[in-house]
C-alpha cells in the first residue's frame, strides 16, 4: 500500500524535482558544517527549512540521501576536472591545472563530504561499497588521462595505466584528507613541486616516438661473443 504523503509533499513533477534539489543541497551543507555525527533528518530539514518527512518520501532513508549527496558532489567536481583538462596535450600543463582544481577542492570544502562519509562508514557499513562505487568514475577518468599522456611514448609500456590511476587517486585523496584535517599543513604544495620536478626529469621520455621506433626492442645476446 502506498504510504501517505507528508502534508507539504510536492504535487507535480517540477515541484518534486525542486524539492529533491533543496533536500540534496541541505544534506551536502549539513555534512560540511556539522559532520557525519551531526547529520540527521532533523538537522538537514532544519537547515533546508522543510518538513523532515520529505526526506523519507523522496529518498526512502537518510543513508540513501547521503549517498545521493556524495554522488552529486563527486559528479559535479569530476565534470569540472574533465572540462579543465579537455584539450590539454602535455603533462606539465595538466599538473598546473590539477593543482588549481585541488586548491578549489580544499578551499570550498568539496572533500569534506567524502571525508565525513568515510568516517561514517565505520558505524554504517553499507556506506563503504557506495563510496567505492562513487570513486570508480574518478579512477576511470584518471586512467584515461594517463593513457592519453603516455600514448606513443617510451613510458607507455612501463607504466600500467590502471595501477597508476589507483596510486594517483589515492595520493590525491590522501593529500586532501590531510589538508582537511590541518589546513595550515599545506600538504599538497611540496608534493606538487616534486611532481613538477619529476615531470621535467622524464620529459624527454614523454615525447612521442617515431612509428618505426615503437616496435619491440632488438635483443642483444650476452652469452656469446659478438661477431666482428
Amino acid at each position: 500500500m502506498r504510504k501517505p504523503r507528508p502534508k507539504d509533499a510536492p504535487g507535480n513533477e517540477s515541484s518534486a524535482t525542486s524539492t529533491r534539489e533543496r533536500i540534496i543541497s541541505a544534506a551536502i551543507a549539513t555534512l560540511r558544517e556539522d559532520g557525519f555525527a551531526g547529520t540527521s533528518a532533523r538537522s538537514i530539514a532544519r537547515r533546508g527549512d522543510f518538513n523532515q518527512a520529505l526526506i523519507f518520501y523522496h529518498f526512502g532513508t537518510l543513508i540513501d540521501l547521503l549517498v545521493v549527496a556524495l554522488e552529486r558532489v563527486s559528479a559535479d567536481r569530476l565534470s569540472q576536472y574533465q572540462t579543465a583538462l579537455a584539450g590539454v596535450t602535455d603533462l606539465g600543463s595538466a599538473l598546473v591545472i590539477a593543482r588549481r582544481q585541488y586548491d578549489a577542492d580544499v578551499r570550498e570544502g568539496h572533500i569534506t563530504v567524502l571525508v565525513e562519509l568515510v568516517a561514517g562508514a565505520s558505524s554504517v557499513p553499507q556506506l563503504a561499497p557506495e563510496i567505492v562505487r562513487c570513486l570508480e568514475p574518478w579512477l576511470s577518468f584518471t586512467e584515461a588521462q594517463i593513457r592519453r599522456f603516455l600514448r606513443g611514448t617510451a613510458l607507455a609500456s612501463l607504466i600500467p595505466p590502471r595501477e597508476a590511476a589507483q596510486a594517483v587517486v589515492a595520493l590525491y585523496l590522501g593529500m586532501e584528507l590531510l589538508d582537511h584535517l590541518d589546513p595550515s599543513a599545506n600538504t599538497a604544495k611540496p608534493l606538487f613541486i616534486v611532481a613538477q620536478r619529476l615531470h621535467r626529469a622524464v620529459e624527454p621520455l614523454l615525447s612521442a616516438q617515431p612509428r618505426a621506433a615503437r616496435g619491440r626492442p632488438r635483443r642483444v645476446p650476452i652469452d656469446e661473443p659478438r661477431r666482428r
